[in-house]
């Protein structure tokens, strides 16, 4: 298993809302890229509310759950990760959700 790089308190690694706790996004990620994924993102929760069919749905929500992937708040956790499996992390995300705009 690759050495933990992160040293963050469960703090920074959590946000809880009613009780319920929420994987906080990787704070690695650098602003530039963390717009593009956050843009996805907000594109992909917007299209499961509108999406007139179930391809639609399914689009909208495969752009969701990359977007979260890239953002370290789905998938393997970000303070589990080396500093360049992060970096391919979102890097990765990032290439899958421009290729949908293609």
């Amino acid at each position: 298993m690759a050495q933990r790089t992160d040293s963050s308190s469960e703090d920074e690694r959590w946000l809880v809302v009613d009780g319920r706790r929420w994987r906080r996004t990787d704070p690695a990620i650098p602003a530039d890229a963390l717009a593009r994924l956050k843009s996805h993102l907000g594109r992909g929760r917007s299209g499961v509310r509108t999406a007139g069919s179930e391809a639609e749905l399914a689009a909208t929500r495969h752009r969701t759950r990359l977007a979260k992937v890239g953002l370290g708040e789905r998938g393997t956790p970000w303070w589990e990760q080396t500093d360049s499996q992060r970096r391919e992390r979102w890097e990765s995300a990032l290439g899958e959700l421009d290729a949908l705009d293609d």
